[in-house]
């Protein structure tokens, strides 16, 4: 499984996404999830491949590439919800 979280850190969501990875990672395997500028050309490559549209975004894949969740908006999942796709 790959979890990515695309985000602006100079946004108004930056600080959030950025207290939301550490709690994530405190709390589950470090180094499971992957933090990426959207602004970035690797944050671009992945919006315009899973055709994500607002910031921030989370998006588990399996190993493949195929999406099995995509969440987007300011609204965060639930840190078990991410889990419960990750560890699948």
């Amino acid at each position: 499984m790959r979890l990515i979280v695309l985000y602006r850190p100079n946004s108004e969501h930056g600080r959030l996404i950025e207290e939301f990875v550490n709690d994530y990672q405190r709390l589950n395997k470090p180094g499971q999830l992957e933090v990426i500028n959207i602004d970035s050309r690797e944050g671009i490559s992945i919006a315009t491949l899973y055709d994500i549209v607002d910031f921030p975004a989370i998006v588990v894949t399996q190993t493949d590439g195929n999406v099995q969740k995509i969440w987007q908006g300011s609204q965060l999942p639930l840190m078990d919800e991410i889990a419960s796709y990750v560890n699948q």
